[in-house]
């Protein structure tokens, strides 16, 4: 539990393949800490850096984000589509689940759902929001959960 009251489950960190680049022992060392207090760990924008695969490898990573380049063309160019794919499957098969990025359409939704992704952000699904509005979003969806 952090000193302001929020279990370090509740905390994710966000890093790119950039920061993995330098300084990789205090890196490593950094994560491992992060992970054994129960922060999880996403590697964002993947797919956009200089992405070594001995990062997946060697790093303990939690959510591998795909780039919101990748999933915004993937409807209408294949290697798009193939690319969300492959890094669906390789998450999977490293024990990393997968968090698409920019999703704005439901045909864009549907081919990530039907490659196996099951977590998703972009205005499709919601725009950014308040305190207040994202509070209301909650309630409103808990109710209509209840009422099914």
């Amino acid at each position: 539990m952090l000193a302001q009251g929020i279990p370090c489950e509740a905390i994710s960190i966000e890093i790119t393949e950039h920061l993995l680049m330098d300084n990789q022992v205090e890196v490593v060392e950094a994560l491992e800490t992060l992970r054994q207090q129960g922060i999880t760990i996403s590697i964002d924008d993947f797919g956009t850096g200089y992405c070594s695969f001995s990062y997946l490898k060697n790093f303990a990573f939690d959510y591998l984000k795909i780039d919101q380049s990748f999933v915004q063309n993937m409807s209408i160019d294949n290697k798009d589509a193939a690319l969300c794919e492959a890094i669906i499957v390789m998450a999977g098969k490293l024990n990393m689940q997968v968090i698409a990025e920019g999703i704005e359409t439901e045909e864009q939704k549907q081919l990530l759902i039907n490659a196996g992704c099951t977590l998703g952000q972009g205005y499709f699904l919601a725009k950014p929001l308040s305190v207040s509005d994202f509070e209301q979003l909650l309630i409103t969806q808990n109710q209509s959960y209840s009422t099914t």
